[in-house]
């Protein structure tokens, strides 16, 4: 049986914690800051988690 080959697209935005939930960073932070509050924009460096209806999808970009 042949290893499945992990999506590298995914693998540069994503990645797993320790009891298997799959961080991500917060979009909105590129461009358009201008009109957005500071306090806004240090909130979007923190990451977050993937929520439980696109789990699904993701694990399999990401098998390993």
């Amino acid at each position: 049986m042949p290893k499945i080959k992990t999506n590298r697209s995914a693998a540069k935005r994503f990645s797993k914690t320790g009891s298997g939930a799959i961080k991500r960073s917060q979009a909105g932070k590129n461009h358009f800051t201008g009109k957005k509050a500071s306090k806004s924009i240090r909130n979007l460096r923190k990451g977050t988690l993937v929520s439980d209806a696109d789990m699904g999808r993701i694990s399999k970009l990401l098998p390993y």
